[in-house]
This record gives C-alpha cells, structure tokens and sequence, in this order.
C-alpha cells in the first residue's frame, strides 16, 4: 500500500526545483505549506490536504511502468538504449463541488464546499536519435475514467473564494513552474530514465476557467473563453470566429487594466482589454469542456422546446404563468414518454436523455405546427451529427465523416437558430452554444480531441470523494456502522 501513495518512490530533478526542497520521502502535506501567513477564518490546518506535485507524479510514472517498458517492446526500442528524451503529457482539472458537509460526523468546522484538483497522465513519448518526431509508448485509452485522474489536491473552499483557492494552489503553480524548467531522473525498469513534463489545463468548467484566467464572469458580454467576441456579435456571426485569447495575453492586458496607459474612461479600458479585470494566476488551455458543453446545450434546447410548445414565435412577451404552465406540460410528456423526471438543476444523464430523436418526437406532439416540427427535428438532427465531435476521445477515428462535415452542420445549424428560431437568438447566444458552433473544429485540428482533454474523470472522482466523506445519498444505519 505504502507504494501506491506518493512519498515512495525515490528521485531526482536536473537542475533541482527552485523553491521545492530536494527530499523526496513525503507523503501527504498540509495544504497550506510553503505559504507563511495563514487564511485567517477557518482553522488553518483542515484546510486543505495535498500531494506534493513532483513526488504525486513520480507515483503516477511508476504505476504505469509496465506500460512504459511494454510500449518500448512494442515499438522495437532496446530500453537499455532508451535513458533520456522522455516526454509526459499531463492533463489538469479542477472543479468545485457544492454540500460536502458531515451528515453526522464530528470534526472542525470547515465551510460546507470543496475543490479537488487532479491530474492525468495522457500520454508518454520518447525521441529517438535520428528520428524528428517522438514516438508514443504510452496513450491513456481511459482519459476520462476517475482511474486514470488522481487526485493531487483536495481543498475546503469555496471555489468562489478567489483568495483562498490562490493561496492554497499558489503552491502547487510555482511547483509545477519549477517543473517545466527542469528534468526528472527516475529508476523505470531498473535503470535511470529522464523524462520532461508538459501540462495542459483542459479538465475545467468555464467558470473555473474565467476565474483562474482572470476574465470576467460568465454573465459577461466578454462571453467566450477563446475569442474576443462579445455576446452581440456573436449572435449575429454564429460560426465564423477563430482563437485569440492566450495566457500570456491575459496577463498583458490584465497590466493595461491595473495601469490604464491611455488614461481611457472605464468602458473605453474594458473594451480594450475585452474583459480580463484580475490577474490571470493560473494557465489554462483555451479548449471547451465537453461535459459542460451537453449539459449547457440541452438547457438551451430543453427552453427551445417549452417556446416552441408555447408557439413563442407568433407572441410577444408571454407571461411568467404561462411559460410556467409550457414547462409542466413539458416535464409531464417527457416523463410519460421519455420517463425523465424533471430536475432542479440540468445534469449530465439528464442532458444525454433529453438530447435524443426520441425526446424530439415526444415533444412534437405537443407542438401544433408541422412546419416547427420539421424545424424541431431538423435542430436535433444536426446537433446530433456535431456532438460525437467534441464527445469522441479521437474523432478523426471514431467519427470521421462527422468531423469533416463539422463546420458545414454547424453553419446550418446557426442558419436554422437566426431564421426559424430568431426569437431566441436575437442579440444574444448562450456561452456553450457559441463555442460549440465557432470552435470545434479548430481546438480538434489543434489538440486532435476535445472529448479526452474534458473533466469528467475529476467529476467521477467527485463521487469517491462523497463516498469517502459518507455522505452518500442513501444513508441509512449500515452506513454509520461502518
């Protein structure tokens, strides 16, 4: 077991860390070391819990030596041949959880949320002499599995709290700062390998994104992560945007906000600097998040539908009785049809149920007009043909076709939202549906997956971190036994 944990396993950074201590024997820390003033209200030391990074991937590489010395076989590499020029690919997420409280436990007070933050191993490469590009010795085929992520960082905060997340991840930046600088030398299959690590910051919500790239928040009408577009323009030009922001670019114009080198008035400044107002702290990857991205489409469709069972399009502003009254007509078919009940906030089972030809049809009949009902299936049609897209862990194998087709759907698909559905559209577009028509097929040409680089194996870790806290749903006396 002692070997499962990070802490084991020795090794050895060329040139050492700056600022992270050269012992390698240790396990689990307070999360708070290596900062010398403390966060004052809550008690400081049941904060946070974490691994320290290097030694939690030294962990990671050592769980997964068998693949490393199987893939090099495969590949017909001599591994004695093969002692340097590794290179690891990791992916980082972190997301927030609300109500983690103790249902019936004792211990300090801590605030009632929390954040995890995790990272996963996708892929290790080698160079080899001669040869320009690195060959792949290890693909984790299960990106998105809670197996494959692990856990680094668990944190009690608010992942509102600004502050507190800074100080308790400003550790683990400046690690993984130092990290990127350096090499590490460890015994792989008997003898000492170098490897270099590359970290892409793909496993976050958007929320997350805006608060760690110091963008404003999503109400915004900064409204993409990615570009510059403002929600206006992006309701008028659905498809046609392309990648703009970047970390370092964050960071340039969070300085023209703080110094206002134009002596411009304050609407002037954030038109300039498109929205960022606070200091990016940690980088992302510009990517989309696949999960959140159904979850943010099916609310859009699931209004879409109560509209359409209302005939919005003929009306003015209805009332507040009557949408209520196309809701619970809504929720009642799709129970009866579709056996989905209705829920507080949309979900991701939720989200897959409610976005399939059947829920289409159940709607149908309940809309009057044949000609919305073509309109209606038509939508769900072709955003049926994008999801596998940015779903996929390798579109271009698992859905070739669709990918090609991609950017022809998705202008469809945005010709439909501003003629037939221009009611909904009309100056405004949610965050997701924007992305999910502008910058699919630029993020796959670029990462070759947006399904792989998502956050669902930080979401499924979420469950374990319940079952571990014994706040699961079913808590009945077995469960105090325990």
């Amino acid at each position: 077991e002692k070997e499962l944990l990070p802490g084991f396993h020795q090794l050895e950074w060329q040139p050492a860390l700056k600022n992270v201590s050269s012992s390698w024997d240790v396990g689990i820390i307070d999360g708070l070391s290596g900062w010398t003033t403390f966060v004052d209200d809550v008690p400081a030391d049941t904060i946070a819990r974490r691994f320290r990074y290097d030694v939690a991937l030294v962990s990671a590489l050592k769980d997964l030596e068998e693949d490393i010395m199987e893939g090099l076989r495969e590949r017909g590499l001599d591994d004695s041949m093969c002692t340097s020029g590794f290179t690891v690919v990791v992916k980082e997420s972190c997301d927030g959880m609300g109500d983690v409280s103790e249902k019936h436990g004792t211990g300090p007070a801590v605030p009632e949320k929390a954040v995890r933050f995790s990272f996963t191993i996708m892929s290790i490469s080698i160079r080899v002499e001669g040869e320009d590009d690195g060959i792949t010795i290890f693909q984790e085929q299960k990106p998105n599995s809670e197996l494959s992520c692990r856990p680094l960082c668990l944190m009690f905060v608010d992942e509102s709290d600004h502050e507190t997340l800074t100080a308790i991840l400003g550790p683990v930046v400046a690690e993984r700062k130092a990290m990127m600088e350096s090499r590490l030398i460890i015994s792989v299959g008997g003898l000492l390998r170098s490897f270099r690590f590359f970290f892409r910051g793909t496993g976050y919500d958007e929320k997350m994104v805006r608060e760690m790239e110091g963008l404003e928040a999503s109400g915004s009408t900064y409204i993409c992560t990615l570009c510059d577009s403002t929600r206006a323009e992006a309701s008028q030009n659905m498809v046609l945007h392309s990648i703009t922001r970047s970390h370092d670019e964050n960071l340039e114009r969070y300085e023209i906000w703080r110094t206002n080198p134009f002596s411009e008035s304050a609407d002037e400044l954030r038109d300039r600097v498109k929205g960022v107002s606070a200091k990016p702290f940690m980088e992302t990857q510009p990517t989309l998040d696949a999960l959140h991205c159904d979850i943010g489409n099916a609310t859009e469709f699931y209004k879409i539908f109560q509209d359409e069972i209302g005939e919005v399009y003929q009306k003015s502003n209805p009332s507040r009785e009557e949408r209520r009254r196309w809701r619970s007509t809504l929720d009642k078919q799709l129970r009866k049809k579709m056996k989905l009940k209705p829920v507080m906030r949309m979900n991701g089972n939720y989200a897959r149920r409610l976005m399939t030809r059947e829920a289409v049809e159940a709607v149908c009949e309940l809309v009057p007009s044949e000609e919305r009902r073509e309109a209606l299936r038509r939508l769900m049609e072709l955003y049926l043909q994008m999801k596998p897209v940015w779903r996929s862990t390798c579109p271009s194998r698992d859905c070739p076709d669709q990918l090609c087709q991609y950017s022809y759907n998705s202008q469809q698909f945005a010709d439909l939202l501003s003629t037939t559905f221009k009611y909904r559209y009309d100056g405004k577009i949610t965050n997701y549906l924007h992305k999910t028509l502008a910058h699919v097929p630029e993020i796959v040409e670029r990462d070759g997956s947006i399904g792989a680089w998502a956050s669902e194996g930080n979401e499924s870790g979420n469950k374990l971190f319940r079952r571990f806290r014994k706040m699961n749903a079913r808590q009945s006396k077995t469960y105090e036994l325990e």
